[in-house]
């Protein structure tokens, strides 16, 4: 049993770190925070560098990109983590089976969450969706088609699939770990009562990889809020393809403006917050379970 003394050392010893990590979150927010409220161009020293109040944050959220951008970014998100945990589970209850070289294929199927965001974007962009030199553009003149250009006409389902693919192994290796910790007893009682794969799987499989996917979700939803190197590599925001994250950056390059950037920064926060929330009562209600 831990004494008084025993905690008061770990406490000390664990100051430090905290004090860094508090740092390290607490001062760009609080920066983020200060520019928010000003008119801060630190390329342009001839203009004022005036206190502007919420002035910053009524031109961000009044702009008639806001809010597309904003559902764009949802859209996104939702896209991802359907493909990613539908897939995720598939592939799972695959690599699961035995197999002839089962390591060497999970190591294959992993390999893709270890990619750079910006290698992957331009292993995609330039080896699978060049409408002339890329893999589906020869598949479609194999067959007698035109070739589509993916990153403009459906610029939106480009990026989804681009980033499904980097995040569909960490959705797989979780849930793939969820499923070699289920009881086989259980399946193998349920099989001998007669219950077929599809009854199994409802009934047994699924609502036991429930808190894996909660997990998947809430891991894989604060990263995909931030979403910017694959836009960027890809699209650059074009085609209906502008996300919140990409609309700050653009914000703040057009306009050298700092605090409007800032007072983006801001919303982009609060929306993190509130998807954040929202998805933590799911994970605890799962988690109580």
């Amino acid at each position: 049993m831990a004494t008084q003394h025993s905690r008061s050392a770990a406490r000390l010893m664990m100051a430090p770190a905290v004090t860094l990590l508090l740092g390290w979150m607490l001062v760009p927010l609080v920066m983020t925070l200060y520019f928010s409220f000003r008119k801060y161009l630190p390329l342009r020293p001839d203009v004022a560098q005036d206190w502007v109040g919420f002035d910053n944050y009524i031109r961000f959220v009044t702009s008639d990109a806001f809010w597309p951008a904003v559902q764009v970014t949802l859209i996104i998100v939702g896209g991802v983590l359907a493909i990613t945990l539908i897939l995720g589970v598939g592939l799972a209850l695959i690599l699961d089976q035995p197999m002839w070289g089962q390591g060497a294929v999970r190591v294959l199927v992993i390999a893709p969450f270890f990619v750079m965001p910006t290698v992957s974007a331009l292993l995609w962009k330039n080896m699978f969706m060049d409408p002339v030199n890329g893999f589906f553009a020869h598949v479609l003149r194999a067959l007698g088609l035109a070739p589509i250009e993916f990153l403009s006409q459906h610029s939106l389902g480009s990026i989804i699939t681009i980033v499904s693919w980097e995040w569909l192994p960490f959705a797989t290796l979780i849930l793939l770990t969820a499923i070699q910790s289920l009881d086989q007893e259980q399946l193998e009682a349920a099989e001998m009562d007669g219950a077929r794969w599809p009854s199994r799987f409802v009934h047994i499989i699924l609502p036991h990889l429930s808190r894996a996917m909660t997990v998947v979700l809430l891991i894989q939803t604060i990263f995909l809020l931030g979403i910017f190197a694959e836009i960027f590599v890809t699209t650059q925001g074009s085609f209906g393809s502008k996300t919140l994250t990409y609309l700050i950056y653009q914000r703040v390059l057009e306009s050298q403006n700092v605090g409007l950037g800032s007072a983006g920064g801001v919303y982009a926060i609060i929306l993190a917050n509130i998807v954040a929330m929202f998805l933590m009562r799911i994970v605890g209600k799962n988690l109580d379970a």
